[in-house]
């Protein structure tokens, strides 16, 4: 399980992810110092889409869950899902329309 982001959603996502008999191990990007009770942190930003698909791929994660909306709108999930990575969060198309308020209204 990859975790993206650093604030107290990823935090929680940790702990609830944690206590699931389902998930082996929790590693997360960038992470924070509560994030690091439960896991492993990597020192690769949220934002940059290439670095957080190249370590799901060295991490062989079964899931990667992604917080914050920026890297969602850069495209993360769609990066993740043409390498057959599967993903928690919506396309960057899905992404915008969170984020922008100006291209929802389109």
């Amino acid at each position: 399980m990859l975790i993206v982001g650093s604030g107290g959603r990823e935090h929680a996502l940790a702990i609830g992810l944690s206590e699931s008999p389902s998930v082996d191990s929790i590693h997360t990007c960038p992470g924070n110092p509560g994030t690091s009770k439960f896991g492993v942190n990597h020192d690769v930003s949220a934002s940059d889409v290439n670095a957080v698909v190249e370590l799901a791929i060295e991490l062989s994660v079964d899931l990667v869950v992604v917080g914050p909306e920026p890297p969602l709108v850069s495209g993360l999930s769609d990066s993740l899902r043409e390498k057959g990575i599967p993903s928690f969060g919506p396309h960057s198309e899905g992404a915008e329309l969170e984020g922008s308020k100006i291209y929802a209204s389109r």
